[in-house]
């Protein structure tokens, strides 16, 4: 008879993510994390099979997360472009920070290193490009061409206002969005 969990997965993951975003994925090792969550390095050794499969499971949970949040913002923002910027400011992390948005930079290198995660982001892209499109025209393969840039171009936001911080980031976000509506004709609704 197998022993039962005393942490759940969900909440196990949840630990390891924060330890991961805090120290970053060349410092995490089943020792740093088995002192996050109390569990005995053996323990994670046990549940995971091996450090990267470890760090391959909390990134797959962040992408849950964020497949979850996109999904959310997308049911609950208007279908217009106001709707599309509502959308992705909604996406941004709460009180992000240059330092987080470097953070974060180190977390998706593993994404682009495994094919799995590789994946993920592949598929979250393709959706939330789909979600703006047609909050932005409905015109078949504008549509779809409109999504990826505004997608692109929010993740750029996000980098570039992390180094101007000339503004908030969400009002300089906000701004370059608005803008970009303007010049492609759409208006703000």
């Amino acid at each position: 008879m197998g022993r039962r969990k005393t942490v759940s997965d969900d909440a196990l993951l949840e630990g390891l993510l924060a330890t991961l975003e805090q120290i970053g994925p060349d410092a995490f090792s089943f020792a740093r994390a088995s002192g996050a969550v109390g569990l005995s390095p053996a323990t994670l050794v046990q549940r995971f099979g091996s450090r990267d499969a470890m760090i391959e499971a909390i990134l797959l949970h962040a992408w849950d997360r964020l497949d979850a949040a996109t999904a959310l913002a997308h049911a609950e923002t208007s279908p217009d472009p106001a709707g599309a910027i509502a959308m992705l400011l909604r996406l941004l992390p709460a009180a992000a920070t240059d330092q987080d948005v470097a953070d974060g930079l180190l977390l998706l290198r593993e994404d682009f290193k495994n094919p799995a995660l590789r994946e993920r982001g592949r598929a979250w892209g393709t959706y939330l490009a789909k979600a703006l499109d047609g909050r932005l025209t409905d015109q078949g393969q504008a549509a779809a061409r409109l999504g990826w840039q505004m997608a692109s171009l929010w993740q750029g936001a996000v980098i570039w206002s992390a180094f101007r911080q000339d503004a908030d980031q969400e009002s300089a976000i906000r701004t370059m969005l608005e803008d970009w509506c303007t010049s492609i004709g759409v208006t703000k609704a």
